[in-house]
């Protein structure tokens, strides 16, 4: 019963955000797949922080929208989120979920999941609100080169203290809503613990993005991006650095599983 009650309470918040334009068809579907587990098998602890990331993150990505339009063609994908951004974004928070229902004692796997979400929400906080800073952005690996708004691993101070802001709130929520039967002692300890990691996974995002992600290049434009086959004004893309497999899709689940493994090799000291 209780995962039915998810598969609606998922379809019901899927089907808002696709009216909103937050999603596109395929992102809906994957977003009720995601809710159903964590909504049925984690509980109401477990939706009240997969509920803050997506709706703040949603929610600054439709208020700047009109502002970060100049900067589509620096990105892979438009506003609305597809199924890969979805899955990539809450996949390794939904196994987490599953987890804990054949485990529910677990603190860690609790932990695990909230610095996951605290990663993602650092990341998206720092990508929608750190591209309206008026300052140049700087290349995470070289602080004293400057890049174009939008680059892959270019980071501001606005930006960064948005994602920690992004994390903080998740951890946060981490300490207020600790499901019972799980032990969080040391509330601070673990506040600092799940915030930071999710720092640490927003700046490995932009290390990544800097280093190894995948990157192309407009011959018309003349500009960097991570838009393939297409740039944004349509012409084909041509591959510039990184690895080619790796998509900006699969950074961002790096970016939620070094959080992980941030918290799982640090958990063991605050206990």
């Amino acid at each position: 019963m209780q995962l039915l009650f998810g598969f609606i309470l998922a379809t019901i918040a899927a089907y808002l955000a696709y009216g909103l334009r937050s999603l596109n068809l395929s992102g809906m579907v994957a977003a009720i797949l995601v809710g159903t587990i964590i909504f049925g098998l984690g509980g109401w602890e477990w939706t009240i922080v997969l509920l803050a990331f997506f709706i703040t993150s949603s929610g600054f990505t439709l208020a700047f929208k009109k502002r970060k339009s100049n900067l589509s063609e620096k990105f892979s994908k438009s506003g609305r989120r597809d199924a890969a951004q979805v899955l990539s974004n809450g996949g390794l928070a939904a196994f987490l979920a599953g987890l804990h229902y054949f485990f529910p004692q677990a603190a860690w796997i609790w932990l695990a999941y909230t610095a996951s979400l605290a990663a993602v929400n650092a990341d998206t906080w720092a990508t929608e609100l750190g591209v309206l800073s008026p300052h140049a952005p700087r290349l995470i690996v070289d602080p004293r080169r400057a890049v174009e708004k939008g680059t892959s691993g270019g980071v501001t101070l606005a930006g960064t203290l948005a994602s920690l802001a992004g994390a903080a709130l998740i951890a946060m929520l981490a300490i207020a809503f600790a499901p019972k039967g799980i032990s969080v002692a040391a509330h601070w300890s673990r506040f600092f613990l799940i915030a930071v990691a999710g720092l640490l996974g927003s700046l490995f995002d932009s290390f990544l993005g800097a280093t190894v992600q995948a990157i192309y290049h407009c011959p018309a434009c003349t500009k960097e991006t991570e838009g393939f086959p297409l740039h944004a004004c349509g012409t084909r893309t041509m591959f510039k650095r990184g690895w080619p497999w790796l998509t900006n899709d699969l950074v961002n689940v790096g970016c939620a599983l070094f959080a992980i493994l941030v918290v799982c090799i640090f958990e063991g000291t605050l206990v």
